[in-house]
């Protein structure tokens, strides 16, 4: 990973492949390693970007307090940077509300369409909010993070996401994690949904999901009527077993990319 200076932080980044710009985001308290099959796969027709966010790639301190705006910042600063004009953002799990961010602010000449993977797209129960409530208090953390974490896991045998999750979601401290629950927490009162913060964007552009959790048909059935009424939305169901289709099947991720960014 090579390092660069944006807004007083220290950025973690890679840089692999020719052709149309991809960069990949990860959602709060993971880094590029949830990426590590994805990129290579993608690299063999793309650009790719994977970039940390402040304090979460090699540096890990980060200068003062920030939240999905600040994030917003920091990717139009390196794109800036690096002089990329035109890019296909793709995120993770809750770095979808800095992607959507950046979708909106940097407008549709320079982020044209957008990808966002195994994000929350309906307004969540009491139980995930238990969960982002507890992760932001020192004496619960460690259990409702852990109640997360197995969820996410199910009931895979694959090495690289329980990896990925016991051990580099798990390097994140308790400050990290606490940041997490609020913003998320901020983002769903703000917006209701991510689906309803979609449809804010001016001018709307395609934007598509993929998904493998949760697993029940109603959450498919609601994004299936979202796209109905907003033909801009493309979701897409994977046959995966986790909350990280990234790791879990990089060639089908890969594959449902390239035929997105082809337009």
């Amino acid at each position: 990973m090579k390092t660069i200076e944006i807004n007083n932080n220290t950025l973690s980044f890679d840089d692999q492949g020719e052709g149309e710009a991809i960069m990949l985001l990860s959602g709060w308290c993971q880094d590029h390693r949830l990426f590590k099959h994805l990129a290579p796969e993608l690299a063999r027709s793309h650009r790719v970007l994977r970039l940390d966010w402040r304090g979460h790639g090699i540096n890990r301190e980060h200068d003062g307090d920030f939240g999905a705006e600040q994030q917003v910042d920091d990717i139009i600063g390196f794109l800036d940077a690096l002089k990329i004009e035109r890019v296909l953002p793709v995120s993770t799990s809750h770095g979808g509300w800095a992607n959507i961010g950046l979708t909106d602010r940097a407008g549709p000449t320079r982020i044209p369409r957008s990808v966002v993977i195994d994000w929350i797209m309906v307004t969540p129960d009491a139980g995930f909010h238990k969960a982002i409530d507890e992760i932001q208090q020192i004496d619960k953390w460690e259990q409702g993070r852990r109640d997360l974490f197995d969820y996410w896991i199910g009931d895979t045998a694959n090495q690289d996401i329980i990896s990925h999750v016991n051990e580099e979601m798990a390097g994140y401290s308790f400050d990290m994690w606490a940041r997490s629950g609020r913003e998320i927490a901020r983002a769903y009162a703000r917006w209701g949904n991510p689906m309803q913060r979609m449809a804010a964007l001016s001018p709307t552009r395609p934007i598509m999901h993929v998904f493998s959790q949760p697993f029940e048909p109603e959450y498919h059935a609601a994004q299936r009527d979202f796209a109905a009424a907003h033909p801009w939305f493309q979701p897409v169901k994977l046959p995966g077993k986790t909350h990280f289709p990234t790791l879990e099947q990089p060639a089908a991720v890969a594959e449902t990319i390239r035929q997105f960014a082809a337009g």
